[in-house]
């Protein structure tokens, strides 16, 4: 609740620091005193929209601060906290209003913007007027009083929950539809040349084995003659070896005569026909090599041709080839699990819409079944308040599936018997809509509403019994919110359990007036009600009239 005010240097405001009990808190005095200042002031710390025109004249700038004192797990906490402010139960609004315009919001002495403000301050504060169109008249709130007059919040938040978890499904099916179209046409290449290259079987480092095993092959077929004739020298008809055999075994005979001067003749000779040996052996081995089948030439050229062909067609090097087929081969394993994927996701799709369709019609009966326990407890109000004829409906149609299912809420009125019934801001007048406001309020009490609810003179143009009747409902419902209330009648001020007379005084030795507001005790409301009763001349018999209606009250 609103547990104190301060404003200082705002119209005719310089400093005011007010601070504010449970239960009913009235607000009087003459008009043109100062309380549609004061609520000005007010708003401003709320986020309403700032004006350089609200700064006192010769002030620079002008400040509003609003404490509140919240049970813990409160709303306007948890939006406090998503703004990172920290909070222990306790939040200040603090709007600067400068002379130039600007302004500048806080919330716990943390800079916040107005907007962000503004959202919290939502939590905090209804305020009402005879015109007002906001609250009560949005017809954009009249589903989510229904839910709190029901009781129907989590059964709420689990349609909200299944229509974000449809929407979700939808996305993601709506993309997965869109990647498998794409992958479906292009499924027919995909399978083509995944075929191909799977036929095709093509090996890393192949190409470069095959070349070289080509040029090889080339390369033998020109070298084969020389070799073939560097044989004949070497092991054929004029071969060295067996002149040179013949030598070495006549030295060898003569040996024993002289074996310093033939030994190492005969070393040198066995060395040499080693040598031809073993190049005869070298060069039979050459022979073979260069020895091929031309045909073998021709299935490698064969295959160069097919592999390079392959890589020019997709655009690869030949040694990507196996990479790319395995690419291939996951995009059509995709394409398979993402049909599957489809089919699955439209099967949870339907699944999810059946249950988001189950939940908003029970939903929908169950708001149906509050708004008839609504309008019989509404119209049960509205006789003490001199709307006998009138009758108070709540109007629900059908519209689209949406995040609050599938209900569109409007509260209508008839203000009289025969005639046409409508939605409320229209039908009624400013009299009527207050009294209609009022009683809507004391019905809802603490469910869907802000802790502290302001009346702005919703009384205007009420007296006698229907003045009454209206205090005895604002009594009613501060008996379960905080209720601040700017009236004109002495029937409501005199159920209030504080009050604040609000008056001009001179200031400055005479040289501008200032708005002072004043809590009044006892003997200081009875004059205050006995003015409200007999206007500038109070009389004894306004001030006994008084004096009774403060009895009765208590």
């Amino acid at each position: 609740m609103l547990v104190s005010l301060s404003i200082h240097d705002i119209v005719l405001i310089d400093k005011l620091d007010l601070e504010f009990g449970r239960g009913l808190t009235i607000l009087t005095g003459e008009t043109g005193a100062g309380k549609s200042i004061l609520l000005d002031a007010f708003s401003l710390a709320l986020g309403a929209r700032g004006d350089g025109g609200l700064i006192r004249q010769g002030q620079a700038q002008g400040q509003v601060s609003a404490t509140f004192e919240l049970a813990s797990g409160h709303p306007a906490l948890a939006a406090a906290q998503a703004q990172d402010i920290d909070t222990d139960g306790v939040l200040i609004l603090r709007r600067v209003q400068l002379a130039d315009g600007r302004s500048r919001a806080f919330v716990n002495d943390q800079r916040v913007t107005t907007q962000a403000l503004r959202a919290i301050a939502r939590e905090l504060v209804e305020i009402h007027g005879q015109h007002d169109d906001r609250a009560l008249v949005n017809s954009g709130t009249h589903r989510q009083l229904i839910d709190a007059f029901g009781g129907l919040m989590s059964e709420a938040a689990a349609v909200r929950s299944a229509f974000a978890h449809v929407r979700g499904l939808k996305a993601e099916s709506a993309s997965e539809q869109a990647r498998v179209e794409k992958a479906r046409a292009e499924a027919d290449y995909l399978r083509h040349a995944f075929t191909e290259l799977t036929g095709l079987a093509a090996l890393p480092g192949e190409e470069l084995a095959l070349a070289e095993h080509r040029t090889l092959m080339t390369q033998a077929e020109k070298v084969a003659g020389e070799l073939r004739d560097v044989q004949a020298t070497v092991t054929g008809e004029h071969s060295p070896i067996p002149s040179l055999s013949a030598a070495l075994r006549r030295l060898e005979r003569r040996h024993v005569q002289a074996p310093g001067l033939i030994a190492p003749v005969t070393e040198a000779l066995d060395a040499a026909l080693t040598a031809l040996d073993l190049a005869g052996q070298v060069l039979d081995q050459a022979l073979r090599d260069a020895d091929f089948d031309p045909r073998e030439l021709e299935r490698i050229e064969e295959r160069l041709f097919a592999l390079r062909a392959a890589g020019r067609k997709y655009g690869v090097p030949v040694d990507a080839l196996p990479t790319l087929a395995e690419k291939f081969a996951a995009e059509l394993a995709a394409l398979d699990a993402g049909e599957a994927r489809l089919i699955a996701l439209t099967r949870e799709l339907e699944a999810a819409e059946s249950a988001y369709r189950a939940a908003a019609r029970v939903l929908s009966e169950a708001r149906k079944k509050a708004a008839a326990a609504l309008d019989t407890a509404v119209n049960a109000e509205l006789a003490p308040l001199k709307l006998e004829g009138a009758r108070f409906m709540t109007e629900i149609r059908t519209e689209a599936e949406g995040p609050d299912g599938c209900d569109q809420v409007e509260f209508w009125v008839q203000t009289n018997p025969g005639t046409k019934p409508g939605p409320l801001m229209k039908i009624a007048s400013g009299g009527e809509l207050a009294r209609f406001m009022l009683a809507l309020k004391v019905v809802l009490a603490d469910r869907g509403s802000a802790p502290t609810l302001v009346f702005d003179e919703i009384d205007t143009g009420a007296g006698g019994a229907v003045a009454d009747a209206m205090g005895q409902r604002l009594a009613r419902l501060a008996s379960r919110v905080q209720v601040l209330a700017v009236t004109h009648a002495p029937q409501v001020a005199a159920r209030a359990r504080g009050h604040f007379r609000i008056a001009k005084d001179a200031a400055d030795q005479g040289r501008r007036v200032a708005t002072r507001v004043s809590l009044l005790e006892m003997e200081a409301r009875r004059e205050e009600i006995a003015r409200m009763l007999a206007g500038a001349t109070i009389t004894d018999e306004a001030r006994a009239a008084a004096g009774r209606l403060l009895e009765s009250a208590r």
